[in-house]
């Protein structure tokens, strides 16, 4: 019995440290994942949604579900979410996260919560992230997005602009402006549900990640 339990004494400690080395799933990855997910369903449920056309044709998406928007005479915006591309295939990449800050000038006072959904022309806008000194309303300009079930739903609607801006506060559009806000990569936040360091394009670059929370994502952008 006692050389028993001495051979069985190196399992254990050889169980422990291989549960101990094992990367906990990153709790705060995965909330802020299935955030996005809620704001994409919540965004399809209001009458003036976003166009399915649009996500169709447009390449690239940012979700930032919460954006703090304050101010008392100077206002400031900071939010975080993430982003996603189409590949060549037309399929969604795996989520970038990325954190949004900006400020503004004029008479407003209070602090709003907004759910806010970001849709790109171009993936490549997306990939000039990575040096973190994108510029909305510099490097382009976003334009309040058109809203409705179809294309059919508004007369002007050319898909014309690089970026179209969608906010949501309690159930309707706030109309929110994001020109001069800045957009980056959280490479920490990456690194941390990643469980490495990996560049923002390569993220984009692949659709490997088949957890429910991803797998969910994709599917609400999908059923938009």
């Amino acid at each position: 019995m006692k050389t028993l339990k001495f051979l069985s004494l190196p399992l254990l400690l050889s169980a422990f440290f291989i549960m101990a080395s094992a990367k906990p799933a990153d709790e705060k990855g995965t909330a802020k994942i299935n955030d996005a997910t809620k704001v994409i369903k919540e965004f399809s449920k209001m009458k003036e949604s976003i166009p399915h056309e649009l996500i169709e044709e447009y390449e690239g998406i940012v979700i930032i579900p919460k954006l703090i928007n304050a101010g008392f005479g100077i206002g400031g915006k900071r939010g975080q979410g993430v982003a996603m591309v189409k590949m060549a295939d037309g399929k969604w990449s795996d989520p970038v996260f990325i954190t949004l800050t900006g400020g503004s000038i004029g008479f407003q006072i209070g602090v709003q919560s907004v759910d806010m959904v970001l849709v790109f022309r171009n993936k490549g806008v997306l990939a000039k992230v990575e040096s973190g000194d994108f510029t909305i309303g510099g490097d382009v300009s976003a334009a309040a997005g058109p809203v409705g079930r179809s294309s059919t739903a508004s007369t002007d609607y050319k898909l014309q602009a690089e970026v179209y801006s969608y906010s949501r506060s309690k159930g309707l559009f706030a109309g929110i402006s994001i020109n001069g806000s800045n957009l980056a990569i959280n490479k920490s936040a990456n690194e941390a549900y990643y469980g490495e360091a990996t560049a923002s394009a390569d993220i984009f670059a692949r659709a490997a990640d088949k957890t429910p929370a991803v797998t969910g994502l994709k599917a609400a952008l999908a059923a938009l």
